[in-house]
């Protein structure tokens, strides 16, 4: 690791190239940080599969907040959605990683230079003061397909997010939370620009014939989801 780079045990932010008094992310204090060197060696990366092309990314021990990354194996190469938080250089190589908002960058940076994978970000969320030490690679403005994988923003929570699905997997991050046998939108964001945003989900995946859904800490069947997201998820809680 050619420049400095911490990481926050209490949310899994990566700090790039400088060593803050406090997370920019959660607000912890510096004595909460640990080199990216050191996160390599305590957090491992272990894989899960979702089905025959998913398989599902997480730190073990779980870092800070601890969220999901999704592997795709499109069949010429392979793409993240969004990015582990521990840099570990065994994993297979990752062409494109694509975010569904600036908030899981991850170590995204350590991972573009050790694989020449290109990263791409909604232009919207790029601006933010968080992203500042990050690179992109390809800042979107409009829904595309990439290899199969088709992408829809949304807004909302964040003014960039994006959600993806390929084949029958829905990736939705975290636009709602699963809360017992209920959901409901994450309440750290416009609470108008949510719901509409949530309008918009489900007119593009109204009459969609999908199996799973994957979360940032869930994996759930798409029927069950479906139901949840279908009745009305309320907004605010957490």
């Amino acid at each position: 690791m050619k420049n400095e780079q911490y990481v926050c045990l209490v949310c899994g932010f990566n700090m790039v190239g400088f060593h803050p008094d406090t997370c920019p992310f959660c607000g912890a204090r510096k004595e909460r940080f640990i080199t990216a060197e050191e996160c390599s060696t305590r957090f491992n990366v272990v894989a899960t599969p979702v089905n025959e092309k998913v398989t599902r990314l997480n730190s073990q021990p779980a870092l800070g907040f601890e969220h999901a990354a999704y592997r795709i194996e499109t069949g010429d190469s392979a793409c993240w959605i969004d990015c582990p938080s521990s840099f570990n250089a065994s994993l297979p190589r990752v062409d494109s990683i694509l975010f569904t908002h600036h908030h899981f960058l991850g170590a995204s940076n350590l991972y573009r230079e050790h694989f020449a994978a290109r990263v791409h970000i909604h232009q919207a969320d790029s601006r933010h003061e968080i992203c500042r030490r990050f690179t992109f690679d390809d800042m979107f403005a409009q829904d595309f397909t990439h290899l199969g994988i088709e992408a829809f923003h949304v807004d909302g929570h964040t003014p960039g997010f994006t959600f993806y699905i390929f084949g029958e997997a829905l990736f939705i991050c975290d636009y709602v939370f699963l809360d017992g046998d209920a959901m409901k939108f994450n309440p750290f964001g416009s609470a108008d620009r949510t719901i509409a945003g949530g309008r918009h989900i489900r007119e593009i995946l109204d009459g969609r014939q999908l199996a799973a859904v994957c979360g940032y800490n869930y994996v759930i069947e798409y029927s069950d989801w479906w139901r949840r997201f279908e009745a009305g998820p309320p907004f605010g809680g957490f």
